[in-house]
This record gives C-alpha cells, structure tokens and sequence, in this order.
C-alpha cells in the first residue's frame, strides 16, 4: 500500500504544485482577473480523482479483488494527505521567497472588489488575515483546508464505490436450450 499511496499522492502533489506556480504567474501578470472558486474547485475534484484509480490499483493488484469500505477509505485518505502535503509545502516555499506581497495583493484584490457598504467591515476582516497569516502554523492550517477536505470526500466516494467485502468469481454461462 505505502508504494500506491505515494506514487499516486505524488501524481496528485505534483499537479498541484505546477498549478500553483501556474496562479502565481497569472494573478501577477492579470492582476484584474477574477477568479472562479467553481472552476478552482472542479479541477481539484477531477485532480483527485487519481485517489480512485490509485485505490482501485490496490485492491485489484494487492488484495485479489475485494477491499473493506475502511481499507478503501484508509488508501485514498493517505493518497490526499501526500498530494495535499506536497500542495502546503509548495504554497510555503513559493509565498515565503517569491511572492511575500501575496496578503497585501489578495487584500488589495477583495477590497477592490467589495461594495461600498461592505468596505469598512471587509477592511478589518482582510486586516486581521493578513495579521494572522504572519503566523506559518497559520498558514499551514490554512493551506490544507483548501485541498484536503477535497481529498477526503473523493476518498469517501472512492471507497463506497470501490468496496467489495466477498471475492466475486464469475458464473459460468451455461446455454439450456434443448
């Protein structure tokens, strides 16, 4: 189990950490772009979908066929942590050396983007952020409730529609036509 679960943790690491060089280079070069959290969130989902197939690669290859709902959930479950792991440490490395300006950007970018009566209260809220991002424990918890819980929930799935507690053999046909 240990070598799918990293060789597909570190697929799903990998995609996310071009990804967000990917978003760095963009939000810098189109500072005026909105995003869209759907299309942010939708690409995570089909990202993890490799805890699936990397579930699926266990139980087929390493358990004859069957796997419990918990062993199933246990897989995908440590698949996410590894790829959402790899995403904290590439989100760390790259706001901590190449773009430390990343608070007063986002902030900048919400309070363009909120309406007048909500600027006061939107201020204080980006202010008190931007102090508690200060803190990389902070950062850390932050980061992975971006991507983990996304994980977990794939993995959810992935283990009610991958689980089969008995060995299925097939039937042989037989033709009863006299």
């Amino acid at each position: 189990m240990k070598k799918i679960v990293l060789v597909f943790g570190l697929i799903i690491g990998v995609v996310f950490c071009a990804n967000i060089g990917f978003m760095i280079y963009w939000m810098y070069q189109n500072p005026d772009l909105k995003g869209n959290d759907i299309v942010g969130y939708a690409v995570m989902v089909v990202v993890f979908s490799l805890i699936y197939f990397g579930t699926r690669n266990y139980r087929n290859k390493h358990l004859d066929g069957y796997i419990t709902f918990g062993k199933a959930f246990k897989t995908g479950a440590l698949i996410a942590l590894v790829g959402s792991t790899m995403y904290v440490l590439a989100w760390l490395f790259s706001y901590y050396l190449f773009v430390p300006d990343f608070m007063d950007v986002y902030s900048d970018y919400v309070l363009k983007n909120c309406t007048p009566e909500d600027l006061p209260a939107k201020t204080k809220e980006m202010a008190n952020f931007k102090e508690m991002y200060k803190n990389p424990f902070f950062v850390i918890l932050i980061t992975y409730s971006e991507v983990l819980p996304i994980g977990l929930v794939v993995a959810f799935v992935s283990a009610l529609i991958l689980k089969r507690k008995n060995k299925v053999y097939d039937e042989p046909q037989t033709n009863n036509r006299t």
